[in-house]
């Protein structure tokens, strides 16, 4: 959340151009990757090459392998790349097809090297240290680049700002336009005829909406056009934004992004897909004679609390025995194919694939499936993820990226959908970045009109308000909250000693060195506008004010600051998969990551620390304690204990809506467990009968949980405690009609999910919502940087946005102002 850059956020940053190098593309007779002319290429690093920890590979348009970049450039490119300075893109020249060129051993490239400029010295030093010669734009053969951006520079005298390597960015931008145009046209042409499921199969009714998302989606499944960027030229086919050119026809892109807002019923649509399909399948279809075996079965992918809702919604929607599902996941994964094959469905999460990601024979990676479908599909946002990679990986005629919020946290978020969906040359990061990424990443509204075109050519999406569902109103409202004298002035102390620390910071890469330490006493800052006792009695202790750089081994303070933290919080996510971390360690410079996600990038030959560019080996490595999670409620269940400002507030709040109708049930969301367990006790005192739904509890009790809460008997509960991150995604909560939050997110999509769980289809009542805001504190600047995370939402912009995936220091003095 806090983190001052993501591992892989070159992205974030705009980007110039320092240079380029002349390389060739080896190994040509090992790979079936063809070049046939002036094209593009793709760079891919290869750290766990056996042969060259350097290895750079180099794709064609369509991902396939054409070679590996020469030793003496990858050795001096790559640990560049790894340490996130630069960007590179390269270009083969010739005009001639390469394959028949006079040296069929090797083919000249010039490569393409993007950095910010703050980089621009460490970039020449490389270079000035090896054989390579980098040619810079004060080098006379600067003019030699076949780069647009030097021809710019050429034009117009202008700095050397990036843009594509292909061709002009006014005939890019034409072919864009041109994309758009058939689009258009081809769907004026084309008559929407909404689909029906078999009855037999589907017994409930679709409405209007999911019909035509229906057909929608079976259309594209079945169809036989050209990918998108494809034209047929004179019997071979052209990549138009590339230059690649083949003789074989590329298969259609058959899938697409399915992305409806939450709660307009898109699991029935997906569960109508499959049985639509089902009945317009042939039966005795042929196997497959390839090593992958094929199967008519769906495979679905989605976090843990959304298997639950899957099956409810087969039980729901489905006439039994009609389409046979199977959970693969913890203990049941069969390894058996032909037990697989059986079902229809096959259930299973982002995390088990990620743990068999590096098992090379498991029954899912086994089979050809007929589909996959993604649900959440944004929990891939990260594609060097252990889990994306995994989802990616696998062996699909048909590819569904399934989510509300395709972009979180900037249009970055949407290359590693292109890459699920081997949407080429998009799939293709290199590809990704000149063509789409670099022109949003400057504001440019060429690139949001790119983007636009991608989104338009592939995915679906309609909100509540024009989808025309017939949802009661949603009502949104700010309760402003007076914090008390006691926890005002426990603020300002606390705030008080986050300034003074900072004043020592002249520049924001030292933010990084103390980075645990202003997380935790941000983080006490919003645990005393929810409630003071949430905050350690010996909370002092956190707030050192050393500028020293920060080390757990030996501070044995500091490693229990930053256990105390993960415990309190559950918006911490893992800053290389920004996903909540597993198996969590702590690194001697009081950074938090995934165990298996630092790992990976310690891998590296020049491993440091992702954040701080510490060196770090496994060694500098510290597990947190697991037993350090548990929450003792004896601790907070103690009569002496005055509930908060805010904790009465709610409870006023409750209590004027059950005197107004004694039926209405709510929904009380919280990131902090303690702030549950906390309400649990004043709540029962008030009379209110309380049920918990948390990040502790397994699918099986979530599903529980929520069962009885959907139960409409007068003696149930009629409060639900909540956990955001835990019901924010995938579950249905519609016999609430009000709900309650008690701090902001840093993400409002993740706010945005969790009150979508009560404002979805089978919502009968007007839906209420009250966020309760502490006046004049940190809160207040979380609700205007949301503001401006959904603006850049919105917009489609380039930058991922730091106010909220990462706290730079600008961000921190906003927060901290006054």
């Amino acid at each position: 959340m806090y983190s001052q850059e993501e591992p892989y956020s070159q992205s974030d940053s705009q980007t110039y151009l320092a240079g380029f190098v002349m390389a060739n593309i080896v190994g040509l007779k090992y790979y079936s990757g063809t070049i046939s002319g002036r094209e593009m290429v793709g760079l891919v690093r290869e750290p766990l090459n056996p042969y060259d920890t350097n290895a750079i590979r180099v794709l064609n348009t369509q991902s396939l392998q054409v070679g590996h970049i020469e030793r003496p450039v990858a050795a001096v490119l790559s640990p560049l790349i790894d340490a996130q300075l630069i960007i590179v893109e390269a270009i083969v020249q010739t005009t001639a097809n390469s394959r028949f060129s006079n040296n069929k051993f090797r083919i000249p490239c010039q490569i393409h090297i993007f950095a910010h400029i703050s980089c621009f010295d460490a970039v020449h030093d490389a270079f000035n240290d090896s054989p390579v010669h980098f040619i810079s734009h004060s080098d006379p053969s600067f003019t030699l680049s076949h780069s647009v951006a030097v021809k710019e520079t050429r034009a117009d005298n202008t700095a050397t700002k990036t843009t594509d390597t292909t061709t002009s960015n006014n005939n890019l931008d034409q072919i864009f336009k041109l994309v758009r145009q058939n689009l258009n046209l081809a769907e004026k042409n084309r008559i929407a005829e909404p689909l029906n499921p078999p009855s037999n199969i589907i017994k409930s009714e679709l409405l209007q909406h999911q019909k035509e998302a229906l057909a929608w989606l079976f259309r594209r499944e079945n169809s036989e056009d050209l990918p998108p960027f494809w034209e047929e030229k004179e019997g071979n086919f052209v990549n138009v934004l590339t230059n690649y050119q083949t003789n074989t026809r590329p298969e259609p892109l058959r899938g697409g992004i399915f992305a409806d807002c939450m709660g307009l019923g898109k699991t029935l649509t997906l569960l109508s897909l499959i049985a639509f399909d089902k009945m317009q399948m042939k039966s005795g279809k042929k196997r497959s004679r390839s090593s992958v075996v094929e199967t008519n079965g769906t495979l679905i992918v989605c976090p843990p609390s959304v298997i639950s809702t899957w099956i409810t919604q087969l039980e729901e929607h489905t006439n039994r025995g009609a389409l046979k599902a199977y959970m693969y996941y913890g203990d049941r994964r069969t390894k058996d194919v032909e037990e697989l094959r059986k079902y229809d469905i096959v259930l299973t999460t982002y995390a088990t694939l990620g743990i068999e990601l590096r098992w090379p024979d498991t029954a899912v990676k086994k089979l050809g499936w007929r589909r996959i479908v993604l649900d959440e599909a944004h929990t891939i946002k990260n594609v060097n993820a252990g889990q994306s990679q995994a989802v990616i990986a696998l062996n699909a005629k048909r590819r569904w990226a399934v989510t509300g919020t395709p972009i979180q946290n900037g249009s970055y978020d949407l290359f590693s959908l292109m890459a699920f969906l081997h949407f080429e040359p998009f799939s293709i990061k290199s590809y990704w970045h000149s063509l789409v990424q670099r022109p949003l990443n400057q504001g440019k509204q060429t690139g949001l009109s790119r983007l636009q075109v991608l989104m338009a050519a592939i995915s679906l999406r309609r909100t509540k308000e024009n989808a025309l569902v017939g949802l009661p109103p949603k009502i949104v409202e700010t309760c402003y909250v007076e914090l008390s004298c006691e926890e005002r002035k426990l603020y300002d102390e606390v705030k008080d000693e986050i300034k003074s620390l900072m004043m020592h910071y002249d520049y924001s890469d030292r933010l990084v060195f103390s980075y645990s330490t202003i997380l935790s006493m941000i983080l006490r800052l919003r645990q005393i506008c929810a409630d003071l006792s949430m905050c350690p009695l010996d909370f002092k202790s956190c707030l050192f004010s050393s500028t020293d750089i920060e080390d757990v081994s030996k501070n044995p303070e500091l490693l229990q600051t930053l256990v105390r933290m993960l415990q309190d919080g559950e918006d911490f996510d893992c800053p290389i998969c920004l996903c909540p971390p597993s198996d969590i360690v702590i690194t001697c410079c009081a950074h938090i990551f995934c165990r298996e996600c630092i790992l990976k990038t310690l891998q590296r030959s020049n491993s440091c620390c992702p954040l701080c560019r510490r060196p770090l080996s496994e060694s500098d490595l510290f597990s947190a304690p697991p037993e350090s999670f548990k929450t003792d409620t004896t601790e907070l269940s103690s009569p002496e204990i005055r509930s908060s400002t805010k904790v009465s507030t709610l409870i006023k709040l409750l209590t004027e809506s059950r005197d107004h109708n004694p039926a209405t049930k709510s929904v009380v969301f919280s990131q902090f467990r303690k702030m549950l367990l906390l309400l649990e006790e004043p709540l029962k005192a008030a009379g209110f009968k309380t049920l918990r739904l948390d990040g502790t509890m397994n699918a099986k009790q979530r599903a529980h949980v929520i069962e009885q809460f959907q139960l409409s008997e007068v003696n149930e509960p009629m409060i639900l405690l909540a956990s955001l991150r835990a019901s924010s995604t995938g579950i249905n909560l519609t016999a609430a009609s009000r709900v309650y939050l008690m701090e902001p997110w840093w993400n409002p999509a993740v706010e945005e999910q969790a009150m979508d769980r009560v404002h979805r289809i089978g919502q009968k009542e007007e839906v209420k919502i009250v966020r309760l805001i502490a006046k004049n504190s940190i809160e207040e600047k979380i609700l205007m940087l949301q503001e401006k995370k959904k603006e850049i939402t919105s917009k489609g912009s380039g930058r991922r946005s730091k106010d909220i995936a990462g706290m730079g220091i600008d961000d921190l003095r906003f927060v901290l102002g006054e």
